[in-house]
This record gives structure tokens, sequence and C-alpha cells, in this order.
């Protein structure tokens, strides 16, 4: 069966067929119209992404990783979102990792052909002793990419969660993947080129996933990244002002109550609200696995 049908991002998209013919100002029009439909096609699959939460959700209270795994544009992204979470998140490097075909050489200079390797998918995941708790996304505009069709089979084997993202409702994802994200965002303005609305749409999903998973895990407070590292001036201004808003305190205050506490926003917190040393604060939050409420509330 052909891969290429109506709606498939390698589809010649009829509005954009004489963009070559066009002022800057059509061009720029008919890319802003295009990209509304991004956002409704991620909306689309809400369920299946509810679903793929949970469970990654589950299965890094167990002790699992999550993994990315993608060539070319896919790739990049999800490098990416992993590459995110540790300054937003304080989590470990090796909790979320992004993988691309080709390696990091791939992140600055286009490595084509080596997403054509299903063995090679398989080899960059060996290393990492993937097991039951961990969860692997395989990323595709496609959903026919050789390295991540291998790198699926492989944790598969491996017992992993494995989940499938791509933008074409025909691919191979679907007899390999126990879940698969498919936001179709139809054919590109320039024909096959997913970086742009595939890439988008990918992005969309790799963001919500990450950050509902934070949340799930006690990550943030109310609407606030608490347990952010403060790693540049930007960061400290941003813990200051946390501390602030939710202790009600002044930004003097804040910056010693913070550097009391080793500048962990989330032991401040506790260490404040809760009445409590920073030693206890964090045996506190350990109890609770890092969660302000549970702590708080059973103090």
């Amino acid at each position: 069966m052909s891969i290429l049908y109506a709606g498939s991002t390698e589809s010649c998209n009829d509005k954009s067929k004489f963009i070559d013919l066009l002022t800057t100002n059509e061009i720029i029009k008919i890319i802003n119209q295009e990209d509304q439909f991004v956002a409704q096609a991620v909306a689309n699959e809400s369920e299946k992404i509810v679903y793929v939460v949970d469970e990654i959700t589950q299965r890094i209270r167990l002790g699992g990783r999550l993994f990315y795994i993608g060539a070319g544009t896919s790739g990049r992204l999800g490098v990416l979102d992993a590459s995110e979470c540790p300054p937003t998140f304080s989590v470990e490097h090796d909790l979320i990792i992004g993988i691309i075909a080709g390696g990091d050489k791939a992140l600055r200079h286009a490595i084509e052909g080596a997403e054509d390797s299903e063995n090679d998918g398989h080899k960059d995941l060996t290393n990492y002793l993937i097991n039951e708790n961990d969860s692997v996304i395989g990323i595709s505009a496609s959903g026919n990419t050789p390295y991540v069709l291998g790198a699926l089979h492989y944790a598969k084997r491996k017992g992993a969660f494995t989940i499938g993202l791509c933008n074409n409702q025909v691919n191979k994802f679907s007899s390999i993947a126990h879940m698969v994200i498919i936001p179709i965002v139809g054919p590109e303005i320039i024909t096959g080129s997913t970086r742009m609305k595939a890439g988008t749409a990918q992005k969309l999903v790799l963001n919500t996933i990450s950050t509902a998973v934070m949340i799930k895990l006690g990550k943030v407070y109310g609407n606030l990244m608490v347990d952010l590292k403060v790693s540049n001036a930007k960061l400290l201004r941003r813990a200051i002002s946390i501390v602030r808003q939710v202790c009600q305190i002044n930004d003097a205050d804040s910056l010693a109550l913070l550097e009391r506490c080793q500048f962990s926003p989330k032991v401040a917190i506790v260490c404040y609200l809760g009445d409590y040393t920073p030693e206890q604060a964090k045996v506190k939050l350990d109890q609770f696995s890092g969660n302000i409420r549970e702590a708080l509330k059973f103090g």
C-alpha cells in the first residue's frame, strides 16, 4: 500500500502550488493559515495523550525512564524536550533521554542516511539496558522511519511501554507500539518539509507529555516551577519570585530563605510554611516523593 494518500505529509498542498509566484505578504499568510490546523490536530489526540502521560508517570514512579528517539527534525525535537527538563524540573539528566539518529553531530549537521537502518535504532538503545519500567517514544512524521522502527521493536521486546508519534494515518508504528499518537496536519506548504506543521505538532505533543508528567510527579506547586534548578541569574530571580509569591514575603527575605535552603524553592517553601528547619523540610519532601502539598498536609 502506498504511504501517499490524501492528507499525507508527503502529498502536494493545493493551497501552495504556486507559492513561488506570490508576494512575501501572501507567502506569510499561507504559512500562518496552515499553522492554524496544528493545535486542533493535537487536541484531537487528547485521549491518547492522557493515557500515555498516566502510563509514563506510573513507570517513572517505579524507577523507569522516558526515552525519545527519532531522526532529523523529529530526533532534534526529542533531544530538545529532554534537555530542557533538568533545568526546568531539577530531574536527573538520565531520567528523560533524547536520542537522534547519527548521534549528537546530527543535531547541527543533517545526516540524512542515518535514518535508514533499523539495526542502528536497535543498537542505540542497547547501551541503556531498557526494561519494563521504561517508556520509549518513537518520533517520525511518516511513522515509517527504519531507525525508529528498529528502536521500537527492541524496546517492546524488552518490555518497555512503547509510543509512536507520527503525522500520517497510514504508518508502521501502529503494528509495533502500544499506543500511537497521530496529529494529522495535512500536506506541508513545501511538499515533504515536515519540519513545518508536522514538526510543530510533534513539539506540542512532547511539551504536553513531559510537562504533564512532571506535574503529576509533584514538580510544580500551583502553576509555579518550584523544582527548578538555580543555575543562572535569570533562574535565581525566578526562584526568588516563586518563594515570594507562595510565602508572601519580600525579595530580601526570599533570597535569605533560599540561601538557607541551598537555593531549592521547594525546600524553602516547605521550610517556611511548615515552620521546619531546611533539613526537616527536605526529609518531609523525601517522605512524600517531593510533593509540597502532601508534605505540608501531613506535616
